[in-house]
């Protein structure tokens, strides 16, 4: 396959994974070229992403790497081959790469554990909504990623919707739900459309109070992505202007604790719609 020059993370993903073969086994990248009859700048390269590699390719990787974890070597051939053409990839060149990672991350997902403090979670917020997040940015964006961005905050919700969607876990701030982006009719219709997403088998919904108090991981929003194995699990974190992809095992431990943590003090599912209808009826 020719060299990519945009790689995905899920293809940046698999390099640092093949990375951590090559250097379990011990090998320099020049060592590993001469097992698999190539040259460093080719390992590099597939190490980084930006080189694609086959599932025929990965076995044989695997095998000169002496792996016998035969359930991580077809984990990562699951992760590779060529791009699927996603819904996100009309988006590339018009949006940035960001933005299509984690619509990639939220597809591929084999679980999906989401908790948010002062919005309504990316996967089911309403145009209107989005329209009103996005209106917020300073400086204001050009009109026509404005209108990009929308499209594809709005378009997330098929990683849920559609019939082999994963188990979708969501732990909401009060703070959240009560927020009036986009004023109050905006936000009434927000909250009836998050609490019809309550219905769907794949959809557990859970509320923090403001009477919780203090907790773990209350400063950000989190998108904890599980995969095939929990090893090649992803947290996706946004920091300000900044999104930020976590892999090594110590945080994404951290993670699952502060997520496990927020469910143990949230209201359970039933408690958290009556919270919703609550709101709504107040507006």
């Amino acid at each position: 396959m020719p060299p990519r020059s945009n790689p995905s993370a899920r293809q940046q993903r698999l390099g640092a994974e093949l990375r951590k073969l090559r250097e379990d086994a011990g090998l320099s990248t020049e060592q590993a070229a001469a097992l698999l009859d190539t040259n460093r700048t080719v390992i590099s390269s597939t190490e980084a992403g930006r080189h694609g590699v086959s599932s025929e390719r990965v076995r044989r990787i695997a095998f000169a790497y002496e792996c016998t974890d035969q359930a991580l070597v077809d984990a990562l051939v699951a992760m590779c081959g060529d791009r699927v053409h996603g819904w996100w990839e009309d988006y590339r060149d018009v949006l940035p790469s960001t933005f299509l990672d984690i619509a990639e991350l939220e597809w591929h997902a084999y679980g999906l554990r989401v908790s948010t403090m002062t919005h309504m979670p990316g996967q089911f917020q309403t145009e209107a909504y989005a329209r009103a997040l996005f209106r917020a940015a300073i400086p204001p964006l050009p009109e026509a990623e404005f209108e990009a961005r929308v499209a594809h905050r709005v378009q997330r919700h098929q990683a849920i919707d559609r019939p082999d969607a994963p188990p979708y876990e969501l732990v909401i701030h009060e703070g959240a739900l009560r927020t009036e982006v986009g004023g109050r009719t905006v936000l009434r219709n927000q909250l009836a459309h998050l609490m019809a997403a309550a219905d769907r088998a794949n959809v557990t919904i859970q509320a923090i109070p403001f009477s919780a108090g203090a907790f773990p991981g209350s400063g950000q929003s989190i998108l904890y992505a599980r995969a095939q194995l929990p090893r090649l699990d992803t947290v996706e974190l946004d920091r300000a202007t900044v999104v930020e992809f976590i892999h090594p095992e110590a945080q994404l431990s951290k993670y699952r604790l502060q997520l496990d943590e927020m469910q143990r003090i949230a209201l359970p599912p039933e408690k958290t719609l009556d919270l919703m209808h609550a709101i709504a009826s107040q507006l």
